[in-house]
């Protein structure tokens, strides 16, 4: 094993003789916060592991759940500590762990088994490729970011990866000028990018037909909708930004505003880090809740979740909603959260990240 590949991880036995006890105590507390709305109803899928706090992406590996403990690590890695990646089963116990370093924000499987890790959102950013497989963990290094910031979640369209670029300089006018959407490959331990989408390009407002100037001075969370758009959010701009034919000639742009009752009557702007769309064959919605360390289970009783209906997680509102795509204004269907972060759609008999 050459020293640019690291197998790091924490077997299944010591974090459920260790958690044990924890997770019971907090599975008996958890939900008197976090309320559902009707049809739906909340349970706790599992809590954090000892010395793991702050959950936040989740993605799934054939049955099994994986979600990023963020560990409360500086965004820009400079406090030298680790995250923590952790897989649970079906049932919501721990199997495994492995430890990266810095702030990880993003987590995507690419290809055969491959866990691609992302690190350090703000600054300094980092990328660690797990073979869930083998649990060897290889590191990659980027090249000094031309928006100064990081490099926030990952998206696969078409076998190729995409990366939203986070935490942007401004020019003086308050604009950002760099790409906050990116290509990428691997290469001799290096993340080689390429722009797609320069955060000031010209869009189409969804809710009015005109065409908008962008300003992505946030880009974050980023997903696929079921027709196979990017979207992303820009999350201190309350947006949430489509893009069709990615990477083509034909590329299109879409810009929807997001709001919520949540934030008062009438509806006001929102922010929202996870967006995810109903895939066929939902069972239930996987939610991460920073603040409590818990990641909840939501079902919908008793017809169940429609395929396309989008949902949204509000990190500084505490709730989960749907999101209406015509006018961007996201309903609550559970409050009482700390701040939500990711959601994962699973369907019946296995996982699914919609990738």
């Amino acid at each position: 094993m050459n020293d640019k590949t690291r197998r790091i991880f924490v077997p299944t036995a010591v974090w459920m003789i260790a958690g044990a006890a924890l997770a019971l105590l907090a599975r008996s507390l958890a939900g008197a916060q976090a309320k559902a709305l009707a049809p739906y109803a909340i349970s706790v899928f599992a809590t954090s592991p000892p010395n793991a706090t702050q959950p936040d992406s989740i993605v799934s590996w054939g049955d099994n759940i994986i979600v990023g403990f963020q560990n409360h690590v500086a965004k820009d890695g400079g406090d030298g500590k680790s995250s923590t990646i952790v897989e649970f089963s079906a049932s919501g116990e721990v199997k495994r762990s492995f430890s990266v370093p810095g702030h990880n924000d993003g987590l995507r499987i690419v290809g055969d088994g491959k866990l691609w890790a992302l690190q350090n959102e703000d600054a300094n950013p980092n990328l660690v490729v797990i073979d869930l497989e083998s649990a060897e963990q290889t590191p990659y290094q980027f090249a000094p970011t031309p928006h100064g910031g990081g490099y926030d979640d990952i998206v696969v369209v078409r076998g190729e990866v995409y990366l939203t670029a986070s935490n942007p300089n401004l020019d003086p006018l308050g604009v950002n000028v760099f790409p906050a959407l990116v290509r990428a490959r691997l290469s001799n331990g290096n993340v080689l990018l390429e722009p797609v989408l320069n955060a000031n390009a010209a869009a189409t407002d969804i809710a009015s037909g005109a065409t908008v100037s962008l300003n992505l001075t946030d880009p974050d969370s980023m997903t696929k909708d079921l027709k196979g758009n990017i979207v992303f959010t820009s999350q201190a701009d309350s947006e949430l930004v489509f893009v069709g034919h990615v990477g083509t000639g034909e590329q299109t742009l879409g810009l929807l505003g997001i709001t919520s009752t949540a934030t008062g009557p009438g509806g006001a702007l929102i922010t929202i880090d996870d967006t995810a769309f109903v895939p066929p064959g939902a069972a239930y919605l996987l939610v991460s809740d920073v603040g409590s360390g818990i990641i909840y289970r939501i079902d919908r009783t008793p017809f169940g979740f429609e395929p396309g209906q989008a949902y949204s997680a509000s990190d500084t509102a505490g709730v989960v909603g749907t999101l209406n795509l015509d006018t961007g204004a996201v309903t609550p269907i559970v409050t009482g959260l700390s701040s939500a972060r990711g959601l994962l759609f699973v369907k019946s008999g296995r996982h699914s990240s919609v990738d």
